[in-house]
């Protein structure tokens, strides 16, 4: 599904993890050696893909019980060993973040822990081209919640409104988008989290290419 049409955006937020950068390796590492620390069957890419939702410290707890802090240290301490190797931009990520920063401001609300999301955007040679990068544990609550997406719009400088896009690639993207009071905007075909149907969002693109080209006419328009 792609709008021909949709609202203007003045403001562009953006998911991380398969939205505009895959890192699964390094997370699928870390699950592993902490599974493995605990006796507990792994999981294969499939099956981190379509589990991995909420933050660590929403869902570690119901994981590993009252032990959760220390499977929290050992997932940080194997993720942090590879996460920067394995990182590679997300295809038509980059020219996505270019053509939003035609539009306006623009943050990233992740999941992923605070500071790991700022080391990849830095990394990467993004970090400067978003006004905000907030991670897990930058908040008072994590996404769903709407408190990070309190933060990323103060640091942007506008009110949350149908002109202010979330773009992510879960159901759980979306329903945080909403609950902000947000456009909820999927990229890809949600495949992994049940599919569009699933996802529900106010507008959808195929890949973060024909998100780009949609974002690189509305600057246009704007100007």
């Amino acid at each position: 599904m792609r709008p021909d049409a949709p609202a203007r955006p003045t403001c562009v937020l953006w998911d991380w993890d398969n939205t505009l950068v895959d890192g699964w390796a390094a997370i699928e590492h870390g699950l592993n050696v902490t599974f493995r620390e605990f006796g507990m069957p792994e999981w294969d890419r499939a099956m981190v893909l379509a589990r991995v939702r909420g933050s660590l410290r929403d869902t570690f707890p119901g994981m590993f019980g009252t032990e959760w802090e220390r499977a929290r240290d050992v997932f940080y301490a194997a993720v942090r060993s590879c996460h920067l190797d394995v990182l590679s931009p997300m295809p038509g990520a980059a020219a996505a973040i270019a053509a939003a920063g035609r539009i306006g401001p623009q943050g990233v609300i992740s999941n992923k822990q605070g500071p790991l999301l700022r080391a990849e955007a830095a990394h990467l040679g993004w970090a400067s081209g978003f006004a905000v990068l907030v991670g897990a544990g930058d908040a008072a609550a994590d996404k769903p919640d709407p408190a990070p997406f309190a933060l990323a719009l103060a640091a942007c400088g506008v009110t949350a409104g149908a002109h202010v896009w979330y773009v992510g690639d879960t159901a759980l993207d979306m329903q945080a988008a909403r609950a902000a009071g947000c456009t909820a905007v999927l990229v890809g075909g949600a495949a992994h989290d049940g599919g569009i149907e699933n996802a529900r969002p106010d507008l959808a693109f195929d890949d973060a290419a024909s998100l780009a080209d949609a974002l690189r006419r509305l600057a246009v328009g704007a100007a």
